[in-house]
């Protein structure tokens, strides 16, 4: 496999920095520990500037490439995330979480080391034109630190052109790569519908409005929304996954709730899913005698590849690992990511890396796999050497 030559030699360092990053799992926004290893290592690199602080443990770090100084050259976003997740560890390695209750069970102690290890080569070869913005991102699995990130100006602060990132994947082939030059990730939104009804005895049930039957009533409605108001091709997901009401046999309770999640990859879907949830919300109430009230909560918008981003950036993995390993067409995956938000504000592209066999993500028993990361930081800095100013889309 073709990878950098300069950055296998980095492979031990590269473990080393992942195995060390796995025992101090941060969650959210709190990632100061993390942060502070990585800048640490970033000032070994040499790197030109370093930027803490934003969205609380985030940073972004600088490489000037040739003619940065007159502004020659465009400056390439990559993104790394760096939180872990609230999962007890059952791996039962030597280097496992040292923090109860947290675990890097996603893989994002790879991804920093990928980047950090594409950052290493990059300073230290400066064989590229233009800048290279190193993103560290905290609160990708929940707050939506990306979109912090954007908000604090990440983008017009650093002048960047464009963004890239990758994802391990376990289960696809070790050191493959895939994408697509559209719709990557679906848009994560969370529904609550909370039922007010008469609760009484179990046996008098004409004396109640019953808010369990309601709930029913509602959750069968809604599974006619991907089946009759969808056209052909169109991709959703509606999953019911909590319904909580009652307490014990004999007595009607007062209330119910429900909750679940909506996937979808259009706004247009996504819209129309908002207007039935409301109609059949409002409508089955009314036919069970109960009032009830629609929360819709939106989530991560879906992840959207630009296509001429996502055909470079599919060129330079071939480059990297060979056109054989290579998948440009890959179907989207209902799965959220918070890129997404970089991805609204600037052209780019998300792509997975296949880690080969493992436990999957957000599993207890789930570690990244320290080979196939100089595969991955080969790829992020041929992205940087590779890539030319490419003209923004319209803002």
């Amino acid at each position: 496999m073709p990878i950098v030559n300069r950055i296998a030699d980095y492979a031990q360092d590269m473990t080393t920095w992942r195995q060390h990053l796995h025992t101090i799992p941060e969650l959210g926004f709190e990632c100061p520990e993390t942060a502070a290893f990585v800048a640490a290592r970033l000032r070994e690199f040499g790197v030109d500037e370093i930027h803490p602080g934003i969205a609380r443990t985030g940073m972004v770090a600088i490489i000037n490439g040739q003619g940065a100084s007159q502004g020659n050259g465009p400056t390439i976003g990559l993104r790394a995330d760096m939180d872990a997740l609230p999962i007890t560890e059952a791996t039962g390695l030597e280097y496992a979480s040292q923090n109860p209750g947290k675990m890097h069970a996603c893989g994002h102690d790879g991804h920093t080391t990928m980047l950090l290890g594409a950052a290493r080569y990059l300073a230290e070869t400066r064989n590229f034109r233009g800048r290279v913005a190193l993103i560290f991102q905290p609160a990708e699995e929940a707050g939506g630190g990306g979109e912090v990130m954007v908000q604090e100006g990440i983008m017009d602060r650093f002048d960047i052109d464009q963004v890239f990132a990758i994802h391990n994947a376990p289960g696809f082939e070790f050191g493959t790569f895939h994408c697509n030059s559209g719709a990557m990730m679906a848009a994560a939104d969370t529904m609550h519908i909370r039922i007010q009804g008469k609760g009484g005895h179990g046996a008098r049930p004409s004396d109640c409005a019953d808010p369990v039957v309601a709930a029913c009533g509602i959750v069968q409605a809604i599974q006619t929304i991907s089946s009759r108001n969808l056209e052909s091709g169109e991709q959703l997901v509606i999953s019911v996954t909590q319904i909580h009401t009652g307490t014990v046999d004999n007595v009607i309770p007062d209330t119910a709730y429900i909750n679940g999640t909506v996937r979808t990859f259009d706004k247009t879907v996504q819209q129309m899913v908002v207007k039935r949830l409301h109609e059949i919300v409002a409508g089955q109430a009314a036919s069970y005698g109960v009032t009830a009230e629609l929360e819709f909560e939106y989530g991560y918008p879906p992840t959207i590849n630009d296509a001429t981003r996502a055909e470079f950036a599919a060129e330079v993995a071939r480059e990297v690992v060979g056109a054989p390993l290579v998948d440009d067409n890959i179907s989207p995956v209902m799965g959220a990511e918070d890129f997404a938000y970089l991805l609204e504000a600037r052209p780019g592209a998300y792509l997975f890396l296949g880690q080969g066999e493992g436990a999957g993500l957000h599993h207890p028993e789930y570690n990244f796999n320290d080979e196939v990361a100089p595969v991955g930081a080969s790829f992020l800095a041929r992205l940087v050497e590779r890539a030319q100013p490419m003209n923004r889309v319209a803002e």
